[in-house]
Formats: C-alpha cells, structure tokens, sequence
C-alpha cells in the first residue's frame, strides 16, 4: 500500500497493549454480539474475519462456528492472537499474515466462506470498492458479510493527522459499492456509540453502524 494507509507498523507497536483498553474491548464486545444476533452462526459455517487484530471479536465468533480463519496485516496483532488460541486450546481458528486490500492477496483455503466479517477495518483500506469485490468473491452463495465501521464522521475520531483513513462511510454510498460487489438485501443497524474527547476537551460522539448483506 502506498502513503500510510493500513498503517501496519502502527498496529505492530501497539499489539501487545491492544486488549488493555477497556473502551475497545467494549466496542469489540459489541460487534460480536451484534454479528451474532444478524448472522446467526452455527457450527457448519466457514468464517473469515478480515483485519481480525487481537482477536476480540473472533474469540466470541469462533466456538459457534466449524472453522474460522483470522487474518491481519500485522503480524504482532497476530502473534497475541496465536497466544490466546494456544492458551485456549482452540483448533478451529488458524491465522493468516494477509492484506486482502491487495489485488494480488489471495485465501489459500480452497473453499469458500458462509461468513465473512470485519470489524473497524474498513476505513483502513484505501481501495474501498475494490475490497467489497474482493471479499465477495470469496462468500459461497448465499453467504453473508458483516461490517461494522465508523458513520461518516468530523475528521477527528484518529488521533495521528498522518495517518490515511477514510472517515467513517455515507450509507448510500457504502450501499452502491456493496451492490457492484454483487451484494444484496443491504441492511444497517447502528449497534454502538464511541465517546471520544479531544485534546481541547470537546466530547464528540461517534456511532458505529453494522451493515449486513448477502451474496445471491
């Protein structure tokens, strides 16, 4: 990628002090139950998480489903996942060092995904549409995507002015995408606020919404 998009050696730094704050771990808590409760796991399902950090969120994914792949651009972010796996003894989760942002990224499962989920990585990724296309390929038909990410927001929710996001999605917009993807039957659902201060002081609430659709 090029600039500072995806913003890897960022995510490397901050792997190992990911999961102390509590906010996120709320938020992550969040997406979960909210995939849940659209989507519907169960134990035949193959599910990709695309930008699966730490874990958080796959780590209440994984026990409902057969198989789930985790995979990430950064490989610290992986390495404590790989720790709470082993840990947990968990064998239906494997991980994988991938940017599917890349048109030349492939899955090297040989089988497609009943589930594929993201969660707050989104905004990461420059190539928005080319990322939906991408994904989509990889969904069985009938398969569903979850994404939860940022409403179109102030500029201001990341702190590093540097660093390359989109901020935060237009539905209309997001929904078109989708639908070039090959998407269908597009819903959201807002399913959690962010309250951040700035550095003036300034509370701004910032709502998450979780889109979910099928692949036909």
């Amino acid at each position: 990628m090029n600039g500072n998009w995806n913003s890897t050696e960022k995510f490397n730094t901050e792997a190992s002090m990911w999961d102390s704050d509590p906010r996120r771990r709320a938020l992550a808590g969040a997406v979960a139950e909210a995939i849940i409760a659209r989507c519907s796991p169960v134990k035949t399902m193959q599910v990709l998480e695309a930008g699966c950090g730490t874990g958080l969120v796959s780590m209440a994914i994984a026990p409902l489903v057969k198989q789930l792949t985790a995979i990430d651009t950064s490989q610290e972010m992986l390495h404590v996942l790989q720790e709470k796996i082993r840990s947990l003894g968990l064998l239906n989760v494997e991980t994988a060092l991938l940017d599917l942002s890349s048109p030349s990224a492939s899955v090297e499962r040989a089988q497609s995904f009943d589930l594929i989920y993201s969660s707050m990585t989104l905004h990461h990724i420059r190539d928005t549409a080319g990322f939906l296309c991408r994904i989509a390929t990889l969904l069985a038909p009938g398969g569903s995507i979850a994404i939860a990410d940022l409403e179109r927001e102030d500029d201001h929710f990341h702190d590093d002015p540097n660093e390359e996001v989109h901020h935060g999605f237009d539905r209309t917009e997001l929904t078109a995408m989708m639908e070039a993807a090959g998407l269908q039957g597009i819903s959201y659902n807002t399913i959690y606020t962010v309250n951040k201060k700035s550095s003036e002081g300034k509370t701004t609430v910032y709502p998450v919404f979780l889109c979910t659709a099928t692949k036909g």
